[in-house]
């Protein structure tokens, strides 16, 4: 019994160390042993968001896969944002046929979530040292590379807030607008948050 939780508890590690965008539970994360040092990271950097507490609820559970790294701590966000992105697509399908404000959404719901993958997928290629090269102009390349990741991310929060400025103008009211409406504008908070970190990152991360 020991052998295995010690097998799947180092799964999971290397899981969250890569930071996989399929993170399923934005608000119960798994627990992996974290330090108070991991935490306390993770606290100081959500500081910098718009939404710090649901920034830490968000990420705090995976803090030592972070290891005090705001490359990490990037994707993951990124990641998190990502998996409830397609939660809330997932919702909006199942109103899209009856509501043209619904499929609306699901549409810019869809162009966020490209624009996520691009950032994540950018991220990872800096992590690997893909296209910076060596210093001095690593630290350009860097900066230009991560200017990349910030419109992608950028761009996702564009299409949010497109889908909820339509949703204020909806006649309609209900189970089926609240519900979609609040879903979208959690996701946006979340989308916030990822941005703030992408952005402190790409400000004190240059190798």
């Amino acid at each position: 019994m020991v052998s295995q939780n010690l097998t799947a508890t180092l799964l999971l590690f290397t899981t969250f160390l890569f930071i996989s965008p399929s993170i399923s539970d934005v608000h119960s994360p798994p627990q992996l042993n974290s330090t108070t040092n991991d935490l306390i990271f993770i606290r100081t950097s959500c500081n910098a968001t718009l939404y710090p507490v649901l920034c830490f609820n968000s990420l705090a559970g995976y803090a030592s896969a972070v290891q005090n790294s705001p490359a990490r701590l990037a994707k993951l966000a990124i990641g998190v944002t990502i998996s409830k992105a397609k939660s809330t697509a997932i919702l909006l399908s199942k109103f899209s046929r009856s509501a043209t404000k619904v499929k609306d959404c699901a549409s810019y719901l869809k162009d966020a979530l490209d624009e996520m993958r691009d950032s994540l997928r950018t991220l990872r290629n800096i992590s690997r040292g893909v296209g910076i090269g060596a210093a001095p102009s690593s630290v350009e390349r860097f900066r230009f590379k991560m200017s990349d990741v910030q419109t992608y991310m950028s761009a996702a929060l564009t299409y949010e807030d497109t889908c909820t400025d339509e949703y204020e103008e909806m006649d309609e009211a209900g189970g089926t607008k609240t519900a979609v409406y609040d879903r979208v504008n959690n996701l946006k908070r979340l989308t916030s948050n990822a941005l703030a970190l992408v952005n402190s990152y790409a400000n004190n991360g240059a190798p």
